[in-house]
């Protein structure tokens, strides 16, 4: 399987290239060739595997379509590492809580840090690597967090041979609790950097030194941002796990909700329905920074200024470039890599947005059904409130945004699964206001606000950000 650049860049690279160079050189971002295709028979096997040998092995059989320059045997082993009871609290990896007929959560958050950023990090680590131990290499990896994604890699790369992680996120931003859960890492290989400014300023930043080729090749630089196909691929499975756990047989439409700020949760959704699965409806929630929800109502892309990004409670979809977005509008065009090159790197800088009406149109009359919804700080409470008293089950904002979304959009006979997004406990305050309690606290957390930080507190300016990676480097 070669991979190719949304922006036209056909030169083909495999997986393993990919993985370790983020960004293509053309500054478009690495799709399949092609999206493998699943017969009926090919998914009632799939079942059969994930019934019988668990989530690993599922994962095994998606990974393998898409990663030939990996043996088997390896891959399979850094699959049975990667997603086992012992990281996960549960064997079963991604149960779904069953909240009314028809409706259900998909619990992604039981990994080292709650949050469903663990599904793929974890893998992502272990790849990583592999992958530098055969090539005998070394990766420093840049990335940006809204909240959970920074976390989610330190704890996966957190003394891994030959990676460093520089981390950056938005100064005060993130919760208290998620800030303790990066700041208060001591390893020599993570470094955090908070960056006076909103997401958005922090994945430029990643961009513009992934840009800056020069740079990224002699300081060997890669990526953990959902901008790294390996990342979205890992989520393609639990899509698949959620599917046969909501159904019996394989003709049966699922319908799925995903809280999204960057577009890479339900892109692999999307990656997931265009391979076979049989997905009904994804549909897009976000919160008041509802730059996707516009899109999928309209057809028009609009991206908000800093200023113009909201502060919200649910702050890891605090975001309104959302850099996923380029792949899915590649296939909306079909892989017109000048024409995404046009509006992506010409249209953006130029005005700010692109419309896409007629396309968006298009490809819903070919049965790629989508919707969209957004959820206030109101909302939130209400849902949190409705679900804890309704079901005794305590969600976190993002969810509950998800939640608040789906309802809108449950079709008669139809499953509909709301992808968890990270535990309670992460957003507490919020919790709190909601319930008037304390949400409950895996063992071994306790205080972790109170540990001593490790952080350094930047402008939003790539150069000052290359030099200490640089310094960090020499």
């Amino acid at each position: 399987m070669n991979y190719l650049s949304t922006r036209g860049d056909a030169t083909p690279r495999q997986f393993c290239d990919i993985l370790l160079e983020g960004l293509a050189p053309d500054g478009g971002l690495y799709l399949p060739e092609r999206y493998p295709q699943l017969t009926s028979a090919e998914l009632a096997r799939l079942r059969g595997v994930w019934r019988q040998q668990g989530y690993a092995a599922l994962a095994f059989e998606i990974l393998s379509l898409y990663i030939d320059d990996i043996p088997a045997a390896d891959l399979r082993a850094i699959c049975d590492k990667t997603y086992t009871q012992q990281v996960f609290g549960t064997a079963a990896i991604t149960p779904l809580k069953k909240l009314s007929n028809g409706f259900y959560l998909e619990a992604l958050s039981n990994g080292p840090t709650l949050a469903f950023k663990d599904m793929a990090m974890q893998l992502l680590g272990h790849l990583f690597e592999y992958e530098l131990k055969r090539r005998g290499q070394q990766l420093n990896i840049l990335g940006a967090t809204s909240g959970d994604t920074g976390s989610a890699a330190e704890y996966a790369m957190r003394g891994k041979q030959g990676i460093r992680v520089f981390m950056l996120s938005p100064h005060g931003r993130m919760s208290a609790f998620q800030q303790a859960q990066m700041f208060s890492l001591q390893d020599d290989n993570i470094h955090n950097i908070a960056i006076e400014g909103v997401f958005d300023d922090c994945q430029d930043i990643v961009k513009a030194v992934s840009g800056d080729l020069t740079f990224k090749r002699q300081h060997q630089i890669g990526t953990v941002n959902s901008i790294n196909w390996a990342r979205l691929l890992a989520q393609v499975v639990y899509y698949f796990a959620g599917y046969f756990q909501a159904t019996q047989s394989d003709d049966e439409p699922v319908d799925f909700t995903v809280p999204s700020g960057n577009f890479g949760n339900v892109c692999a959704g999307h990656v997931a329905r265009m391979m076979g699965l049989p997905i009904g409806q994804l549909v897009v929630a976000t919160n008041e920074n509802d730059v996707l929800d516009e899109f999928f109502r309209t057809g028009r892309y609009r991206v908000r200024s800093s200023a113009d990004t909201f502060e919200t409670s649910s702050p890891s979809m605090d975001i309104s470039k959302a850099s996923n977005f380029e792949r899915f509008v590649a296939d909306v065009l079909g892989r017109d890599g000048a024409r995404v090159q046009a509006l992506f790197a010409d249209a953006l800088a130029r005005d700010g947005e692109f419309s896409l009406p007629a396309e968006l149109q298009a490809w819903r009359d070919h049965g790629q059904a989508w919707a969209s919804g957004k959820s206030t700080h109101a909302d939130r409470l209400a849902t949190i409130r409705d679900v804890y008293e309704q079901h005794g089950v305590m969600i976190d904002t993002h969810t509950a945004d998800g939640v608040k979304v789906a309802r809108q959009h449950q079709r008669p006979g139809a499953p509909m699964i709301v992808l968890e997004t990270a535990l309670p406990i992460k957003f507490a305050a919020t919790i709190r206001e909601a319930l008037g309690r304390e949400p409950e606290r895996p063992a071994g957390l306790e205080g972790i606000e109170d540990l001593p930080r490790r952080v350094q507190v930047l402008p939003a300016d790539a150069a000052q950000v290359k030099a200490l990676i640089a310094r960090h480097c020499a």
